[in-house]
């Protein structure tokens, strides 16, 4: 007999068919939909979207419900169903307000809020009625959980809320705006998280020019803004909750940056077997094959890491365990998108950076996701200080 074989502790990780099925619809509608025109027509109208293709995203497709549990109209499925859609996003650079409605705002309801405020403001966002955003630091971009940009002081008639948020995702446009505030006189870190109306003469929000237009950003400021008992929508914030809901928002931007390095291999592919130099393709040249194959290790990387960060998302690790997890994903996601939106431009000649090609968009959008949600450098660095200081 041979020496006893060491259990298998390796996560084996494959698409169901539910799941694939999920992610070839994706593709084929944003292919159809969300097309480079429509994308820059998009662009340049007021709110950044296209609000006749939202519709169709909330209603006819279904796609805001996916991961709200079924008891407020949503199907009930995970973090990674909810990954492959953002993934075909992110490919396409949809302008719509997804990203902000239901990874940050849907997903902040449900780690956060009672179940009476989930019941509230969940089946809105799942039947795509509702669009909505997550004011959480003061911090611009970087976006701490721990820091946020607003303090809550009771009142007799309910909360005061004062304070700024640098960069609110569709701030402008969104008509529920979730705001994480810490609560003064009641312990320091001691959050709480509550709904805004826009519209009062409390609140200021100014758009703001951006790097990557296909995302609006506004800077959001609150000026004794009067709340009532109702509008705070958790029933006490631990630390540990703000810190899963960084992790989930941050593995779930990981997963739109992994759509968007494919989609530059894959522009870049097609453009360099079109273009002819020398009588040959490029694609036909040593050095263009081991740049696209560069590109290709760091995007089939990084996919291995996102979904594998969203199983264990699914699995409800522990949120320090899934902070590591979602911040490697990130960390790896924002490198890789980096890359290729940077190899896309070189290997375009180029015209990469010209507007007539979307490269450049890629490229922006690249920059500009880097430092969203925290940075590749401060998440390694947590992971670090959480693996090395006892």
């Amino acid at each position: 007999m041979g020496a006893p074989r060491e259990p298998d502790t390796t996560m084996h990780f494959a698409l169901s068919d539910e799941q694939s099925m999920i992610r070839d619809t994706a593709e084929l509608f944003l292919a159809q939909n969300s097309a480079s025109a429509a994308v820059r027509s998009a662009m340049d109208s007021a709110w950044g979207f296209d609000g006749a293709l939202w519709q169709r995203i909330g209603r006819e497709m279904g796609w805001c419900a996916t991961a709200i549990p079924v008891a407020y109209g949503g199907l009930g499925l995970g973090l990674v169903e909810l990954g492959l859609l953002l993934e075909q996003m992110g490919r396409r650079q949809t302008c719509a307000p997804f990203f902000s409605t239901v990874a940050m705002a849907a997903t902040a309801l449900s780690e956060l809020a009672t179940a009476t405020a989930q019941a509230r403001w969940l089946p809105q966002i799942a039947n795509g009625s509702l669009r909505a955003t997550l004011a959480l630091s003061a911090q611009g971009v970087q976006w701490d959980a721990r820091a946020p940009g607003a303090r809550a002081k009771r009142t007799p008639a309910g909360w005061q809320l004062d304070g700024c948020f640098a960069h609110v995702a569709d701030g402008s446009s969104a008509e529920l705006l979730l705001v994480v505030a810490q609560l003064a006189g009641e312990g320091d870190g001691d959050f709480g998280l509550f709904a805004v109306a826009p519209g009062s003469p409390a609140i200021c929000c100014t758009p703001l020019p951006t790097w990557d237009a296909t995302r609006r950003l506004a800077r959001i400021g609150l000026h004794g803004l009067q709340l009532q008992p109702a509008d705070r929508l958790d029933g006490g914030l631990a630390a540990h909750s703000m810190v899963r809901l960084e992790a989930l928002m941050a593995l779930l931007l990981a997963a739109e940056q992994l759509g968007g390095a494919q989609q530059c291999l894959d522009m870049t592919l097609a453009h360099t077997a079109a273009r002819v130099q020398f009588g040959q393709s490029l694609s036909s040249f040593q050095a263009v094959k081991h740049r696209c194959a560069d590109m290709m290790v760091r995007v089939e990387a990084t996919r291995s890491c996102v979904y594998g960060a969203a199983a264990v998302a699914d699995a409800r690790a522990d949120a320090g365990d899934l902070a590591m997890e979602a911040g490697a994903a990130k960390s790896l996601a924002s490198d890789a998108f980096f890359f290729c939106a940077q190899e896309a431009i070189q290997l375009h000649g180029g015209v990469g950076f010209t507007w007539d090609y979307d490269p450049q968009l890629y490229f922006k959008r690249a920059q500009a996701g880097s430092h969203w949600l925290g940075s590749p450098e401060r998440w390694r660095e947590r992971i670090a200080c959480a693996l090395l200081d006892p």
